[in-house]
């Protein structure tokens, strides 16, 4: 139990440190602009991810069938997060 525990914290911390690389990015340099509704979508999307594979690490006992699946997670992610960063479908999602 308290190794879940810790994985959950390090999830946050994770979670935490990550947005906190744009924002320092935005203190230093004109070149980075987000806005507060950027920083909660990609909060949303990384925490969201990083759920996700706890979830499937607490659930699926299968060894190969776990890595399968957080290797979809993260496919998913990549996915998503390129398609917000610079619309690779051109879908209305991002923005285009």
């Amino acid at each position: 139990m308290i190794t879940q525990n810790k994985r959950l914290i390090g999830i946050l911390l994770t979670v935490a440190f990550l947005l906190l690389i744009p924002l320092m990015g935005m203190l230093l340099t004109n070149q980075v602009d987000w806005s507060l509704f950027d920083f909660i979508v990609m909060g949303i999307l990384l925490l969201g991810t990083g759920l996700t594979a706890e979830f499937v690490m607490r659930r699926v006992k299968n060894k190969d069938y776990r890595l399968l699946i957080i290797a979809g997670i993260l496919l998913a992610f990549f996915l998503i997060w390129a398609e917000l960063a610079v619309g690779i479908f051109g879908t209305p999602f991002a923005g285009s």
